[in-house]
């Protein structure tokens, strides 16, 4: 017995020093990515800058063809026709003629920098334990260091709304940009929503269960209950002790956060209209809203704006339109919601380098072209009760801006040569450019 028992401990030991070895192997690797090519931000803007003859998409569906855009200390000092400018320029002229300006894009519900490889746990810190988290912060967790980011600004998405995932409340969401040292350098808003993940009344069981299906949530009135009496338990003033959640939850019925609730179903939305009205919340925003074309009069009513769901997706019933994803955008913007893009869904972080193209694709569907520029610009700045500040090319907002020398819409012409934020000339460099040029010289010689 004594002899096996040094067996097992050797087995065992060997085990753990595998499981070592493994495990150093995968930090290394993750190191290595994470380290080695890391851009470094940007410093301050030191001089004026001018953007000259480019065609200026300024957001707010307006264009200017032939414009001067300029800017110093970080702010927008100049946004006109160059036909109408007769005083000399100060400072740095970048002659744009035949290229296009836009304010930098806004990606929303985002797990950017939350999140770096999915099949390494250590780097996912996307979602914590529990059921109703509101006093959880996205922010402290957010990694500027990301490499992911740099392939989303590569194609002009410049600033996020880093929102937690998980359970039914999981958090709040802030506002960042991509270039900066750390997370108190990244950030432009903190804590501008709570997040509530709406329960649904019917589910889906994928390929796993057979072929796809439709069950029915029987326990969703009971979990409705649950989110209403979580919500009269916190509406009140407690002086008798310090409660996180209540104080995170403070902002939602004083109008300082936003109250965002991701559902899809029609019955659901008209629910959370419901309890938006019941707790007498000042701003609710729906995330996913796949069915919000049904009751367009009613958010309306209700002023209620909408951050779609990812664009190139499919619908979520076999009985839709196949095309609904791609033309939902231009139903609600028609019946004059605000609209907003987001990207959630497989591989998001990826895919978020994607979200001008997804504008693209509303265009195609209908949506006027500056109109599908305002859905990842202006519009979410205006959701996020940030349009003082960023979301359009106005003088006294943020220089945070890009230029291309195509339609950056198109992903066939899309091709960002600049980008700054708040004035800083940031680098656009990826480590797929990297190889890009590594290989053409082998290649081409």
């Amino acid at each position: 017995m004594r002899f096996h028992g040094k067996l097992k401990y050797i087995a065992t030991s060997t085990l753990n020093y595998t499981k070592m070895k493994i495990i150093l192997y995968i930090s290394i690797l993750f190191l290595s990515v994470s380290v080695f090519g890391q851009q470094t931000p940007a410093p301050k803007q030191t001089e004026t800058i001018n953007i000259v003859g480019a065609t200026a998409h300024i957001g707010n569906g307006k264009v200017i063809k032939n414009s001067i855009i300029s800017f110093e200390n970080g702010k927008l000092t100049l946004v006109a026709d160059a036909t109408l400018i007769k005083n000399k320029l100060n400072g740095k002229i970048i002659q744009a003629k035949g290229k296009h300006v836009y304010p930098g894009f806004i990606t929303m519900n985002s797990t950017l920098g939350l999140i770096e490889i999915d099949a390494v746990k250590a780097t996912k810190d996307a979602n914590e334990i529990g059921t109703f988290n509101p006093n959880i912060r996205s922010i402290v967790a957010y990694n500027p260091e990301s490499r992911v980011t740099e392939t989303v600004k590569a194609n002009g998405v410049l600033i996020g709304q880093i929102t937690p995932r998980g359970s039914w409340i999981s958090g709040t969401s802030s506002v960042v940009q991509f270039d900066a040292w750390n997370y108190e350098d990244a950030t432009l808003k903190s804590d501008d929503g709570i997040h509530l993940d709406w329960p649904k009344t019917f589910y889906t069981a994928g390929w796993w269960a057979n072929g796809t299906s439709i069950k029915e949530n029987k326990n969703y009135e009971k979990q409705k209950k649950q989110i209403y009496t979580f919500f009269n338990e916190n509406n009140t003033e407690n002086t008798l002790e310090i409660n996180l959640k209540h104080q995170a939850l403070k902002g939602i019925f004083d109008g300082s956060k936003a109250l965002y609730i991701h559902v899809n179903g029609e019955k659901e939305i008209v629910e959370a209209i419901s309890f938006k009205k019941h707790f007498k919340i000042k701003k609710v925003v729906l995330v996913g809203a796949h069915e919000a074309y049904k009751i367009t009069k009613l958010l309306k009513e209700n002023n209620i704006s909408v951050v779609l769901q990812r664009i190139h997706s499919l619908p979520n019933t076999e009985d839709e339109d196949i095309k609904l994803p791609y033309k939902l955008a231009k139903i609600l913007d028609d019946a004059g919601i605000l609209v907003a893009l987001d990207t959630q869904g497989d591989m998001e972080r990826m895919n978020s380098r994607n979200l001008p193209f997804y504008a693209g694709t509303t265009v195609a569907y209908g949506v006027d072209y500056e109109k599908a520029i305002a859905m990842i610009t202006a519009n979410p700045a205006k959701i996020l009760g940030m349009d003082n500040q960023i979301g359009t090319l106005e003088t006294g907002k943020d220089a945070t801006l890009i230029l291309s020398t195509g339609d950056a819409l198109d992903m066939r012409t899309n091709n960002i040569e600049k980008a700054f934020i708040q004035g800083r000339d940031i680098d656009l460099d990826t480590h797929q450019k990297q190889l890009y040029r590594k290989y053409i010289k082998k290649y081409t010689n």
